[in-house]
């Protein structure tokens, strides 16, 4: 009786956690998949699938910690021993670091916040539509603080040699740590699949709205249709641009074969009927160029309207989209547009980033190799030597990734390899850092052949 009581309490967490999974879906996902549809009518060549999967992805991030529960539950007692010190220290870490990042964010930001005419509503507002940006930028660096610290506790009282004198070795310990860094990849490979590159991008969008300004989507962008020779110029796409509202400040230039100028038609706003096909120009000013003649130029004061053009405000928008603000669906949709029209824009900085979503939320399974060994001390002059290397290995692996990126957008690394080559580099390093702590030698002196006159 006493057994099965015991099982059924340890049972309750994950169930618990599953019912708040299932009402967090009962909001999200039909919301997410109302976006999806309204995503595919306003971008109809938008990559399908990888849209449609977004409903699923959002379910398996509401569920995956009642999985996490789950796997604690059934762990042994020295797995979850090992958990709750790891956990407890981790929500304090991440609390801590949230609401240092959130201080200095608002310092910063104060001055538009006070634009609005909601103040608290537009904080709030604000801050929960860039919430899941601010957990994946968060989730390593509290991963590593917290490893730190309970491994190094779990060390000075001892605890980390009794259990390796029970006869559990240095992996079976810090397994439960491994598979906690696993499932915060996850939680991070499903946040950066969408939502938070699309986070990072609303942020303007929220401050002008709140405002009362005009929300802009991108300004200034230049499309080149190589095809029908014509060269789009927009000063301004305003936000739901893709439901009929007027495209601002627009000039298309139309060559010849011969590359000499055709004619240009200059317009301050220009608006696209999507069920006629139909571009329609206000206060329109257009400009012909006969060979060898003097230009004509003619003001419209009605509207000019031209239904022979195929270009449509989707189509025109992607060389002004920001690849850091574009989850896997549209960047997977920008290089399908880029594959039938490979001249609009350069797709280094676009396939670099669709390779990053992926690559990114593995750098907290990475901390996780980095730290755990170095966390993890049996000599007498404690955990110092340790702690150090770990956050300066960290550092560099977040400065390797910088420019690794950087380099990757300018096409001097292929795509795959400035994605995922700081997340293969370092967890080498963490599984050298892993041996070396298996086989008992001393971590230390790595520190010492650092120094010189200390070989």
């Amino acid at each position: 009786m006493n057994f099965f009581r015991n099982h059924l309490l340890r049972f309750l967490l994950p169930l618990a956690l599953a019912a708040v999974g299932v009402a967090i879906c009962a909001v999200l996902v039909p919301a997410e998949t109302a976006a999806v549809r309204e995503q595919l009518v306003g971008f109809p060549d938008s990559d399908f699938q990888a849209h449609q999967a977004r409903p699923l992805i959002l379910t398996v991030l509401c569920f995956l910690p009642a999985l996490a529960a789950f796997c604690y539950a059934l762990g042994s007692t020295l797995d979850r021993y090992i958990t709750r010190q790891f956990a407890g220290i981790f929500a304090v870490c991440l609390g801590a670091l949230l609401m240092i990042w959130l201080l200095m964010d608002m310092a910063d930001k104060i001055g538009d916040f006070r634009e609005s005419k909601n103040l608290i509503a537009t904080i709030v507002n604000f801050y929960a539509a860039r919430s899941p940006a601010i957990l994946l930028l968060l989730l390593p660096y509290s991963l590593l603080l917290a490893l730190l610290y309970a491994l190094g506790k779990l060390s000075s009282s001892r605890e980390i040699i009794a259990m390796i004198q029970a006869g559990r070795s240095v992996i079976r310990i810090t397994l439960p740590l491994i598979i906690a860094g696993l499932f915060f990849s996850l939680i991070g490979l499903g946040l950066n699949y969408q939502w938070a590159p699309a986070a990072e991008g609303n942020i303007d969008n929220i401050l002008a709205q709140a405002s009362g300004k005009q929300a802009t989507e991108a300004t200034r962008v230049l499309y080149r249709n190589a095809t029908s020779r014509r060269l789009w110029m927009i000063g301004a796409f305003p936000h739901d641009y893709q439901k009929g509202k007027a495209l601002q400040d627009v000039e298309i230039t139309t060559t010849r074969e011969d590359k000499t100028l055709e004619s240009r038609l200059c317009a301050k706003r220009a608006f696209w009927d999507r069920s006629t096909r139909r571009w329609t120009f206000e206060e329109a000013v257009t400009g012909n160029y006969p060979p060898k003649q003097a230009p004509v130029f003619e003001t419209h004061p009605a509207p000019v309207t031209i239904d022979t053009w195929s270009e449509t405000p989707w189509q025109l928008i992607k060389p002004g989209l920001s690849a850091e603000n574009l989850g896997v669906p549209d960047l997977s949709s920008w290089l399908k547009a880029w594959s039938q029209n490979g001249q609009f824009a350069d797709p280094a900085a676009y396939l670099t980033h669709w390779h990053y979503r992926w690559a990114l939320p593995f750098a907290c399974l990475v901390t996780v190799l980095l730290a755990t060994p170095l966390g993890i001390h049996f000599s007498r002059r404690g955990p110092g030597g340790g702690i150090f290397l770990a956050v300066v290995l960290s550092a560099l692996m977040l400065l390797f990734s910088s420019i690794s990126l950087a380099l990757g957008e300018s096409g001097t690394l292929r795509p795959e390899h400035a994605a995922w080559l700081p997340n293969i580099t370092f967890s080498l390093l963490g599984l050298y850092l892993f041996h070396r702590r298996i086989s008992g030698q001393s971590i230390y002196l790595i520190l010492r052949r650092l120094i010189p006159g200390n070989d």
